[in-house]
Order: C-alpha cells, then structure tokens, then sequence
C-alpha cells in the first residue's frame, strides 16, 4: 500500500531575507519622509509684504489680475505707450509672485508695459519648464516680450531668452548659468552693491557669458531681498538703500530697456 506523500514543512524566511525586506520598507519609509518634507519646504514661501502691496493695489494707474498661472500687472490708461510690449518675471526660490509688485508697478505706470510675474511650479524656476507661452498666454494683445527674473528666477529666464519670440532679457540679483545662444539678444542686469547671495564678484565672474553690449547697472546699498518686498533671507547683506530708492532705479532702467527700439 503506498503511503500519500508527506509535504515538507513550509520554510521560513531566512534571516537575510527578513532583512532585505525590512531594508526595503526602511528605503521606502526614508524616500516618503523626503519628499514630504521636500514638498514642506518648497510651499513655504517669502510671504510679501503687506505695505508694500497695497501701495499698488491703490494705485489709480495700474491694475492687478490673478491667473491660475501668473499675478498680471497692467496699466489701468491703454493709451501710455508701450502697450504692445510685455515682462515675463519669474520670482526666486520660494518667494511669493506678490512680493514683486512694488518693485514692478512703476515700469507699468510708467510706459504702459504689461509685466506677468510668473508661478513657477511648487514656487522654485528652476524646476518649471513650462514655455513662455505659459504665461503670455494670458495677455493676447502683447506682441513683444521679454523675459526675466530674480535669483534662481533669472537663471530659468536666460533658458527661456533663447526662444525667437523673446525680445530681450532682464535679471535681476541674478546670473546665466550658461551663455545664451542667441548673439542678438539685448540683456539688462541689475544687480546691488551690498547682495550677499549674487554677490557683486559673482555678477561680474559671470559677465563674459553675456552679450557685450549687456547693460550692466548696480544699485548701491540695495542688497538681494530689496528686488522684492518679502523681509529677509540668510546669508544676504545689509541693505542701505530703501525698497522706494530700488523701485525707483528699478523703474527708471526697465522704462528705459524695455521701451527702447532697435533699428
């Protein structure tokens, strides 16, 4: 009479094994946190300053527009002047589009330039690569744009220069990363005296990556965070000159840059 086979007793995962598997959940458990964490850090953004976004909204002359993509400014009166140019601004890491208001408004008043302050993807430039059409989109009767940006902001917007449609570049505390490859492109950079974090020897290391007709300006006492109205970041310097003294220098050289017609 055969006897039913016996079957062997199930094994036990080995010691290894146990391991690799608590290693896995360990790996997965580290990345999870990360990226937690990473997402934390990025939505926590340089609030703006009240005060100083106010100001704009009681202006009379320029209007302010909420778009699921960019904060636009426009003038209020269609009849200033430069109404058919346009500013893409991308802000630096992890500062709020509204804490360029101020600084902007006063090229908009001035010659009735558009300017979309841009939202970058979880607030870092560096990060979006969106098209520039992203965020014109939102302003069809704009037929000349330039592009730019502050800190890590103006680094994406040397990237965006390179499209065709892009008339010139501006940077504000900020650098290109590489040179841009269009020969033709007409760059203003504005830079402080007393920046900590685009320091004046950094501006000027990477000044050969520029065009050699850039339009080099350097605002004296303005330091990194007074391109914008957001408090202070660390590492920066000590600004002496007033966030009404940099707008005004700021509008003065962007009146001047974007209005100006080539031959």
């Amino acid at each position: 009479m055969n006897r039913p086979a016996t079957l062997p007793p199930a094994r036990r995962p080995g010691r290894l094994q146990r391991g690799i598997r608590a290693g896995g959940w360990w790996s997965l458990t580290a990345f999870a946190l990360v990226v937690i964490v990473f997402l934390a850090w990025a939505n926590t953004v340089r609030v703006a300053d009240r005060a100083a976004a106010d100001q704009v909204f009681a202006n009379p002359n320029v209007s302010v527009t909420d778009t699921p993509t960019a904060v636009i400014l426009a003038p209020v009166d269609d009849t200033v002047g430069a109404e058919d140019t346009g500013l893409v601004f991308i802000p630096g890491a992890r500062v709020d589009p509204y804490a360029y208001l101020y600084k902007l408004a006063g090229t908009v008043e001035r010659t009735g330039v558009t300017v979309a302050i841009a939202k970058p993807v979880l607030n870092l430039a560096i990060l979006d690569q969106r098209p520039l059409s992203t965020f014109t989109g939102a302003v069809p009767d704009v037929s000349t744009w330039f592009v730019g940006g502050h800190s890590i902001g103006g680094v994406r917007a040397c990237m965006l220069a390179d499209d065709p449609a892009v008339a010139g570049l501006v940077l504000f505390g900020s650098y290109c990363a590489a040179p841009p490859q269009r020969s033709d492109l007409r760059v203003l950079s504005i830079s402080g005296s007393a920046d900590g974090l685009s320091t004046p020897e950094d501006i000027a290391d990477s000044a050969d990556l520029l065009p050699s007709d850039t339009r080099f300006v350097e605002i004296e006492g303005a330091n990194h965070a007074r391109f914008g109205d957001y408090g202070v970041e660390n590492g920066d310097g000590v600004a002496t000159a007033s966030t009404d003294v940099v707008a005004a220098e700021i509008s003065r050289e962007l009146a001047e840059f974007l209005t100006e017609r080539t031959p």
